[in-house]
């Protein structure tokens, strides 16, 4: 229909004429309420933008001597955010002078990565940044 003829029945209607494509041949319109118009796009964009974001990483911390319990609990966290389908960074954090003993921050990681090898793939092996020996896992497609 024309321009006039979407004008007067928007206006007969109570409601707005919004053009929706304006780079198409001949310009799209709608007669829809302009505030619905506008909240539809904000939902569209917010939608977006969820599915672009992919995964947050979530970050588990250790010590290199830490209680099997400690342990147990942490590993069964890093499962339910590699389930959710979020990255996990695995860090093991050495305090003081138990970076002498590099050895057991490095066992832990390992039976970390082992205890997670079903839910997810290695991303980044394990090396040290300073005081923190790191690793990184993406959850399973």
């Amino acid at each position: 229909m024309t321009k006039e003829e979407a004008l007067k029945r928007a206006e007969a209607d109570g409601i707005d004429l919004v053009e929706v494509s304006p780079k198409a041949v001949p310009p799209v319109a709608k007669l829809i309420d302009f505030a619905k118009f506008k909240y539809q796009q904000k939902q569209k964009n917010a939608q977006s933008l969820k599915k672009a974001r992919g995964g947050d990483i979530k970050e588990i911390r250790f010590t290199p001597f830490i209680a099997e319990n400690d342990y147990n609990l942490r590993i069964k966290r890093a499962q339910q955010f590699l389930e959710e389908g979020d990255k996990v960074r695995l860090v093991v954090k050495f305090v003081g002078r138990q970076i002498t003993r590099k050895e057991f921050g490095e066992s832990i990681l390992e039976k970390a990565l082992k205890d997670l090898a079903e839910d997810a793939t290695v991303e980044r092996e394990p090396s040290f940044k300073g005081k923190l020996l790191m690793a990184t896992v993406n959850p399973l497609k």
